[in-house]
């Protein structure tokens, strides 16, 4: 019966993935990923030691400040990224040879909604801090969110999200660590906290945007 039990979870990762990106063919996803890259190098050339939060949809739907501590908050969030997207060179590009203050990486979500193993979350994490090591002296990441069973995404899918979900957390303080990045914890989220389970409602950004604040405050000498 394992054959069954593994297409089981196969199937169910396909699921997720699909609610994370809402059924967008790839060229959809390749067209939004290189227009991002393009408004937010032009957004880099005309600002100077900004803070930068990357990250996924959580991110790029995010409405944050314009500013902390005198300087500007750049949303670098991506559609469906994860830590398999190479968000390292995609912002390296984007950056066009100019640095950051900081960056605040919030990522994961997608990661656990396709059961990634904590090993291979966690040597892309890795990776991806070691290179965001070289365009800003201050690296942050953020904890990943919970999911809840809304719409789409069902009580089995929440559950299985939500086993990885705490295994990645857990992972997150000691890699920050290790590759040079302070570590910021979530509050506890309200319930609900989301429009689709995933995605997350005006109560949920209140609690998520405060996080992120924070962290950046925390940051400014």
């Amino acid at each position: 019966m394992n054959w069954i039990r593994s297409a089981s979870i196969v199937a169910a990762a396909a699921i997720a993935a699909a609610l994370v990106v809402w059924g967008m063919p790839r060229k959809v996803i390749d067209e939004h990923r290189h227009a991002r890259q393009l408004m937010l190098h032009f957004a880099f050339q005309r600002l100077d030691d900004p803070v930068i939060v990357l990250g996924d949809s959580l991110v790029e739907a995010s409405t944050l400040p314009r500013s902390v501590c005198g300087h500007p908050v750049v949303n670098a969030g991506l559609n469906a990224a994860s830590t398999a997207s190479d968000l390292g060179n995609w912002l390296t590009v984007a950056l066009g040879g100019k640095r950051a203050a900081m960056i605040i990486v919030a990522l994961g979500t997608n990661d656990a909604l396709v059961g990634a193993s904590r090993q291979e979350f966690s040597d892309r994490y890795g990776a991806l801090l070691d290179q965001l090591a070289k365009l800003s002296p201050r690296l942050v990441a953020l904890a990943i969110p919970p999911v809840e069973a809304r719409l789409r995404m069902t009580v089995e899918l929440r559950d299985q999200a939500m086993k990885t979900i705490g295994e990645l957390n857990a992972a997150l303080p000691d890699l920050a660590a290790r590759h040079g990045a302070a570590f910021a914890p979530l509050p506890d989220m309200p319930t609900p906290h989301t429009i689709d389970g995933v995605h997350l409602d005006a109560n949920g950004y209140l609690v998520w945007d405060k996080a992120i604040m924070q962290a950046a405050a925390g940051g400014c000498g």
